[in-house]
């Protein structure tokens, strides 16, 4: 199934994980834009998403060899709260960047995670099975019952 086929299976996870491969190109691109004049968020912005490419990007996580227990912990992260409190937190230290410095492009960001927060617990509040893109190396929706 491609891009079509998942935007169109109604899966609130797929719409996270694609709002949070959004967000990890807003925090980089929008990281460097803000860097002259707000080193500290820009900073964070990009550690959030290193941490979002370990956690929505499963492809990433095949090239590397892992561990038994290293694999645990990144099969904890498969789970809609988790994942839409994570996005949650996310986007409120965005916010709050924005509180903290004014104004900073970085607030596109923030709303972009805040999206896939609600997405996530859209998935989580109607009980729908975690699925991740296949398009991303995932198990896609194929595969979810």
């Amino acid at each position: 199934m491609g891009c079509f086929g998942e935007v169109k299976s109604m899966n609130y996870s797929i719409y996270g994980q694609w709002l949070g491969l959004a967000s990890i190109i807003l925090l980089i691109a929008l990281g460097i834009v803000g860097l002259a004049s707000h080193v500290v968020f820009s900073i964070v912005g990009w550690v959030i998403a290193f941490v979002l490419v370990l956690v929505e990007i499963p492809l990433c996580l095949k090239f590397c060899p892992t561990s038994p227990r290293f694999d645990g912990f990144i099969a904890f992260f498969e789970n809609h709260y988790f994942r839409a409190s994570m996005y949650l937190a996310f986007a409120v230290v965005m916010f709050l960047s924005n509180l903290l410095s004014g104004a900073t492009p970085l607030i596109a960001a923030g709303v972009c995670l805040l999206l896939a927060a609600i997405s996530y617990a859209a998935g989580a509040v109607t009980g729908q099975a975690f699925a991740s893109s296949s398009v991303l190396g995932g198990t896609g929706v194929d595969n979810v019952v």
